[in-house]
């Protein structure tokens, strides 16, 4: 029983073709296909709207330079949006619960922004190592200390968004399998901890959206240190 809490994060394949390779090229379905007129409906508008809002937060902390990273980070926001929210439905796989695929995401863009400050100006990126006014004993621990924590950054992107939704959905399965249990023994009880679940539902569908939010808020405001 503990062992099957935890198939619900193993990969599904097909003829030993993992899926997860479908489900992540599912969102583009979402894309609005070209046409005649720049808005065909309501749902394209409604698109448009939450992209140029999305845009718009995300590059208000950014200089001028930083506007030339819009299209990914809107394009990462959309997608971890879309893969949260639908792994959300019943006998669906989510693949951020996987720290892999998280890690894949985070390190590379995390190391595009130390690059971009790196070429772009060295010395200010090499100064944030050290602060201004240390004393000289504290020197080398400080600038170990500094490292680590620059260096931990992307394992922490990667971390934070695999364990809020596999802690997420770990919460869910056991509820319902409690619900489902409790309700020929106890239907009062039952009741209740359906209503739970209710909650824990919409609390889970806040968290997918915030957890996608927090991981591209961050790669941006680690941009805005290096540019």
């Amino acid at each position: 029983m503990n062992l099957s809490f935890f198939d619900q994060f193993t990969s599904p394949c097909l003829l030993g073709i993992p899926l997860i390779l479908l489900s992540m090229l599912f969102p583009t379905l979402l894309l609005p296909s070209p046409g005649n007129r720049w808005v065909t409906n309501r749902l394209s508008t409604l698109q448009s709207w939450c992209i140029d809002l999305v845009t718009k937060q995300l590059m208000t902390p950014l200089n001028k330079n930083g506007h030339k990273w819009a299209l990914i980070f809107t394009s990462l926001m959309i997608f971890l949006l879309s893969i949260n929210l639908l792994g959300l439905l019943p006998y669906t796989f989510t693949p951020t619960t996987q720290l892999s695929m998280n890690m894949a995401l985070a390190f590379p863009l995390w190391l595009a922004t130390l690059l971009t400050g790196l070429r772009n100006q060295p010395s200010a990126s090499l100064g944030h190592l050290l602060p201004e006014g240390t004393p000289t004993p504290l020197i080398p621990a400080l600038i170990l200390i500094e490292t680590t924590s620059l260096l931990i950054r992307p394992l922490a992107l990667g971390v934070r968004l695999t364990a809020n939704l596999t802690a997420g959905h770990l919460l869910i399965q056991l509820i319902s399998t409690a619900t489902a249990a409790l309700l020929s023994i106890m239907p009062a009880i039952s009741i209740l901890t359906s209503i739970v679940l209710l909650l824990l539902t919409i609390l889970e569908v806040a968290v997918a959206m915030i957890q996608a939010y927090v991981f591209v808020l961050l790669l941006s405001l680690y941009l805005q240190e290096n540019i």
